[in-house]
């Protein structure tokens, strides 16, 4: 999952919500209608660079260390046209989101676009579907670093299972305890996987062969879709950025900047790896559960395993940190604003553990493992599910962009190629889109049930996720 300090995490959720009263879309609490985000600078506020160094690290997650296998497993070297076709995505969701974080510069992030466009319920159902994308998302990225791990010292599936659940384990109980993962270390952690991608991208490209390339599409070209669904777990956090919105100096001049920015270097970043993934490992790449320390070993020989597994367990631990801590503080939020039960509410308040919250998604990502591990299904089942999730939610923040946008602005120009995109992965998610749909249809009941008993008279959850993925 990408390390949405979201992705697939909603990290947005630890922050205290405003108590800002409901409007009708598009319109102020005065009616004139909604204002843009102040165009004066705001003093030590982010910068165009800084903000592309955070969203390139929102984006970049676990996702890339062994999606590329999973990918090419699927449509062989076909794969690399799903990837060029995320990226192509990309830009216009990326745009869409920059300019209602422009406009609306807000820490809720897409909860709080639904809010605005749609109400109450549907800023709910994006903060059910983040919240109950964390458990298998979760499960997924502990298997990935595991993976690495019985690549390097042998072991199989007992060791890869065995040190998913000592990740799992681990991070529970930093997050019991009230530890924090700083903004310094996610950075370092962020830096740390771009070093890990050009490495083995560099060395390992003097072992590429065309012949790898070749038949190009062996599952055919329907293969190509099925591909791409599971690689909105690496470009999931488009969206985290508009959870600092107002941080920035300028917003409606530096968060397009750093957009523009993130999206190209995430691009060539992605594109090189699985180009380097297909062209260097062939077929073999399709069967590897540690692609990037296939790659490693290719170019210094196998001691670099070793040291791609280091690498890949502390960004896996980093990344999962921000999962759970993000996830619990968003259930509490959610608890407390009654889209939950109440019994979850208790660690809402900055500076609280929500560990009631927590107790969840800890008991959810361990059930999920056991799924996987009893049933010999993998971790793309679990892929499937969470980026079902995340697609449901980029389907709702697009949508709100054609209420919120004013007409004829680049922003609304760029909803229209990104709700087609998103409508076409959705459509790719096939039989997983269940999941999401069940979330949906689970938080709608849900509400309806409480009535007005709770929603309208608590402050709305403005932490909708920030991602966990890639």
């Amino acid at each position: 999952m990408a390390d949405t300090t979201c992705g697939a995490a909603p990290a947005g959720g630890a922050e205290p919500p405003h108590a800002a009263a409901p409007v009708r879309p598009g319109r102020t609490p005065s009616g004139r209608g909604t204002k843009p985000a102040a165009r004066g600078r705001a003093p030590g506020g982010l910068t165009a660079a800084q903000g592309t160094a955070m969203y390139v690290g929102s984006v970049l997650g676990t996702g890339v260390i062994t999606l590329p296998a999973l990918a090419a497993d699927t449509a062989g070297p076909a794969s690399l046209v799903a990837w060029a076709a995320l990226v192509l995505v990309s830009v216009p969701l990326a745009a869409t989101f920059a300019a209602l974080g422009a406009r609306h510069p807000d820490s809720g992030g897409v909860s709080t676009y639904a809010r605005l466009a749609f109400g109450e319920r549907a800023a709910t159902v994006v903060g059910w579907c983040f919240y109950l994308a964390i458990p298998p998302g979760a499960a997924a990225a502990a298997l990935f670093g595991g993976a690495y791990v019985s690549a390097a010292v042998g072991g199989g599936t007992a060791t890869t299972t065995a040190t998913a659940a000592g990740l799992m384990a681990a991070v529970t109980a930093a997050n019991t305890a009230g530890l924090k993962v700083t903004g310094r270390l996610q950075l370092a952690l962020a830096v740390l996987l771009v070093v890990l991608l050009l490495t083995a991208v560099v060395l390992s490209l003097p072992h590429a062969r065309t012949d790898n390339l070749r038949p190009f599409a062996p599952h055919g070209w329907a293969a190509v879709a099925p591909a791409a669904a599971l690689l909105v777990w690496s470009f999931a956090g488009w969206e985290a950025i508009t959870h600092l919105a107002g941080e920035f100096r300028r917003p409606a001049r530096d968060l397009p900047r750093a957009t523009g920015a993130a999206v190209a270097l995430v691009g060539v970043l992605y594109l090189s790896v699985a180009f380097a993934v297909v062209a260097v490992l062939g077929p073999a790449a399709a069967d590897s559960d540690a692609p990037l320390g296939d790659l490693m070993a290719r170019g210094v020989g196998g001691p670099a395993r070793h040291l791609a597994a280091g690498a890949a367990l502390l960004l896996t631990l980093g990344v999962m940190n921000v999962y759970y801590a993000g996830a619990a503080k968003l259930g509490a939020a959610l608890g407390r604003d009654g889209a939950l039960p109440a019994r979850l509410a208790r660690g809402s308040e900055a500076g609280e553990v929500p560990r009631r919250s927590l107790a969840v998604i800890s008991v959810l990502s361990f059930a999920a493992l056991a799924a996987v591990t009893l049933t010999d299904t993998g971790t793309k089942p679990l892929v499937l599910l969470t980026t079902g999730s995340f697609t449901t939610v980029y389907a709702v923040g697009v949508a709100a962009a054609f209420r919120l946008l004013p007409r004829g602005s680049a922003g609304r120009k760029a909803a229209v190629p990104a709700l087609i995109a998103v409508a076409a992965l959705l459509v790719a998610s096939g039989p997983y889109l269940l999941w999401p749909l069940s979330v949906t249809a689970a938080a709608w009941l849900y509400t309806r049930r409480r009535g007005g008993r709770r929603t309208g008279r608590r402050r709305p959850v403005t932490g909708a996720g920030a991602s966990a993925h890639g």
